[in-house]
């Protein structure tokens, strides 16, 4: 068998392992990683750049002798804490960058030891390759029921609601860590880098049962600072839309509670700066004021009304505005229990 056919073995297979070891430094990891797998890096970040430098700088030689040491310590250290209790039939599977040393090396002294592990042949490249494949491929299996509306309708509860029902939600803004719009950022909570967010996508789709509808909200091309993947854009705009009809009295009322950690930090006036270009100054400068003397529901309400409601009109006049509308639902319960009622609503069209 071929190192490519034993790649995409490994990876059809990986629930058959007993586990996946990552065995590239925390930062490669924390960029993107198989879902599920480990973080026992044979060598951490420093570790990498001393003996990257030394490679370039003196010679492959002098860099392989550090880096043995390093990575037979580091490897120890791994077996001794994580690994030692593990019986002779554990079987790991273990990558790094390309299949190359590092995991070489650790699956080398893994098999020593009597387990049975292997090596993943071309490492998280390989990987990479997979998930930008079946990217293409998975989207179109699946029927997507879209749900559209303006900012404050409460899409993303409908969606969880939905998920709490049994139903199969991809929500797009969770896996982002974004709400999708310029004043989106969720506290505390970097994005994900791009390659991440594009394998939970496929993560996610992957576990689906494509003889089910697969509920999703009426995104962008972008969340945040993230795109989505062309065949999940697609399929969306493809998808059979659902509007969800809100007052704007209560969809005030719903946003002064999902954006209450945003709505009184000084961060709100740096995110409305950035609606200047779009907004005028002297709208934004009005906003301020608003802060300012504490109205925030004028505020959330203006907010709305003069930029939110106008592009979210202009979106739908260009997609799909027959189909949402004709498959309108509405409520202006925006509590958790109304939220909940329109998703047993929605769920019934089946």
């Amino acid at each position: 068998m071929t190192s490519v056919n034993h790649t995409f073995a490994d990876i059809a297979q990986l629930g058959s392992f007993d586990a996946v070891i990552d065995a590239r430094s925390p930062g490669e990891f924390a960029l993107d990683h198989i879902p599920g797998a480990i973080n026992c890096p044979v060598l951490d970040d420093e570790e990498r750049i001393r003996v990257g430098t030394l490679y370039k700088q003196v010679s492959p030689f002098e860099a392989r002798k550090v880096g043995a040491v390093l990575v037979a310590r580091n490897v120890a250290r791994h077996i001794e804490t994580l690994f030692a209790a593990h019986p002779k039939s554990w079987r790991p599977l273990v990558y790094c960058w390309r299949g190359g040393q590092r995991s070489g090396s650790f699956t080398h002294i893994l098999n020593e030891v009597g387990w049975t592990a292997r090596r993943l042949s071309g490492g998280y490249k390989s990987w990479r390759h997979h998930v930008l494949s079946e990217l293409e491929l998975v989207p179109a299996r699946f029927d997507f029921r879209v749900l559209a509306g303006p900012t404050g309708s409460g899409k993303t509860k409908v969606l969880e609601s939905l998920e709490a029902l049994g139903e199969q939600v991809l929500n797009l803004e969770a896996i982002a860590a974004h709400k999708g719009s310029v004043l989106g950022g969720l506290p505390d909570q970097a994005q994900p880098s791009q390659k991440m967010f594009e394998t939970r996508v496929l993560h996610t789709l992957s576990a689906f049962d494509p003889a089910r509808p697969v509920y999703v909200e009426a995104e962008s091309k972008r969340i945040g600072l993230l795109r989505l993947p062309d065949a999940v854009y697609e399929r969306i705009q493809q998808g059979q839309w659902m509007g969800l009809h809100v007052p704007v009295r209560a969809r005030v009322r719903f946003l002064l509670q999902d954006y209450a950690y945003f709505v009184h930090s000084p961060v709100l006036v740096a995110q409305l700066e950035r609606l200047g270009a779009t907004c005028g100054k002297a709208q934004v400068e009005a906003w301020k004021g608003l802060i300012a003397n504490g109205h925030y529901e004028e505020l959330v309400e203006d907010l709305l009304v003069r930029h939110y409601d106008r592009y979210y009109d202009r979106s739908m006049q260009q997609l799909h505005s027959v189909e949402a509308q004709g498959n309108a639902l509405g409520t202006d319960d925006v509590s958790d229990a109304g939220f909940m009622e329109l998703a047993r609503r929605i769920a019934e069209r089946k």
